[in-house]
């Protein structure tokens, strides 16, 4: 006799890195349905971009996301620079490229480490977190942060790379980090454990990762063949020879082997910029962008990041979209979890690398008629009533509370 259940999971949960909120709708232990509501992570990045400088909107960007802290700005300047077809030093592209790849190793390591702690294998967990070490040692070398490294500048980078420190890095990528990437090889694709609890687990099938135009890793273990850094080439990725993984399976042992090899496809890429990092300068100096519109898209380690950006002449987007790749990921999770076990559900979203503050946004448009609902003005008016409403029960007198805010809500 069927019995249905509804879990709630969210939007705070010890295991969730961000607020998520969804409901399992379950049978006995199987998932029948899933309700899935995002929205607890706004912050209005798009429109505070519109009364900032391109120079501060590249700063703003970068704060999306800590772990997409270069993908962003990099579909931006990609954006900017599109409109007036500004020529980018040679060198910066270089340092762009080897940005952009570092980034993509910290991240995938990032993501084995924490579905090695959903799993309860946290021997990963500590050997990921070791191993990402070093690769935040370089980032800092070069940038002079472990994230957040403001290299993106339109018409250019904001630091260049001191050739005297290559053979360091080199030295740490390929004598530390490549024999790190190996043993994960090793102790993820050949353990019989995790290939009993991974494989068929949340399998996406090709046609249905078409069907839902995901990308990045979730659409290239499906066997998905798309990757913007070949398909649609910026910076330098059509310089070298490189590989797009690919795997057919579709379920989140795929997701895993497909993340893990390209790590060994940014170490060829970035090894390769810094064996063939040309000279000269590195920022074009753009002083003024003409009117028009721009699209730049870069390959983040989730997938296509994308940025549309209008400029009037006045250097400052009068309109500025941002797309992430989770945002385009997340709605096949319904796809993947009916049918399996509640056991399975988080592993299975987990598998997509799901980035919640890339992908919040909210729209408040009454779409029968297509007018406003919410203004600026009339979401911070909504949000001091709540403070103030909040407050009061907490305790707080009127005054108190017209002193913490600075006057009274009415």
């Amino acid at each position: 006799m069927s019995h249905k259940v509804t879990i709630p999971r969210g939007p705070y949960h010890p295991l969730q890195e961000e607020p998520e909120f969804y409901k399992l709708i379950v049978d006995g232990e199987r998932v029948v349905d899933i309700d899935v509501r995002i929205g607890w992570n706004h912050r209005g990045i798009e429109k505070l971009s519109e009364s900032k400088s391109f120079d501060q909107s590249a700063y703003l960007v970068e704060r999306i996301c800590g772990i997409c802290s270069t993908s962003h700005p990099f579909a931006f300047v990609n954006a900017v620079e599109e409109i007036d077809d500004i020529k980018v030093p040679e060198r910066a592209l270089y340092i762009r490229t080897i940005t952009g790849e570092l980034e993509r190793l910290h991240s995938h390591m990032l993501w084995l480490g924490l579905a090695g702690h959903f799993l309860g294998y946290n021997t990963v967990f500590m050997w990921a977190w070791r191993y990402r070490e070093p690769i935040l040692d370089v980032f800092e070398a070069i940038s002079g942060n472990r994230n957040n490294y403001a290299m993106m500048k339109v018409g250019g980078v904001r630091r260049d790379i001191d050739d005297s420190e290559i053979p360091y890095y080199k030295k740490v990528l390929n004598d530390e980090l490549r024999p790190a990437i190996d043993m994960f090889k090793g102790a993820v694709l050949d353990d019989p454990v995790l290939a009993a609890r991974l494989k068929g687990v949340g399998v996406l099938s090709k046609e249905d990762a078409v069907d839902y135009s995901v990308l990045g890793p979730t659409a290239r273990a499906s066997g998905y063949d798309i990757d913007v850094r070949r398909d649609e080439p910026y910076a330098t990725y059509d310089r070298m020879k490189w590989d797009v993984i690919l795997c057919r399976e579709g379920d989140v042992f795929a997701k895993a082997v497909v993340r893990i090899l390209e790590m060994y496809e940014s170490l060829k890429i970035v090894n390769y910029c810094l064996d063939n990092l040309p000279g000269g300068p590195i920022d074009a100096n753009v002083k003024q962008v003409s009117p028009g519109d721009g699209i730049g898209h870069h390959e983040a380690p989730r997938g296509e990041v994308f940025h549309m950006v209008r400029c009037d002449g006045t250097n400052r987007p009068v309109r500025h979209k941002v797309r992430a790749p989770t945002f385009m990921n997340f709605p096949s999770f319904k796809k993947t979890v009916v049918g399996e076990t509640i056991a399975d559900a988080t592993i299975i979203l987990a598998a997509i690398d799901p980035c919640y503050c890339c992908t919040e946004r909210l729209q408040a448009i009454d779409h029968r008629n297509n007018k406003t609902v919410f203004d600026a003005q009339k979401m911070i008016h909504l949000s001091q009533h709540k403070t103030w409403d909040l407050g009061r029960t907490m305790g707080f007198s009127e005054k108190e509370l017209t002193e913490r805010m600075g006057r009274k809500i009415e």
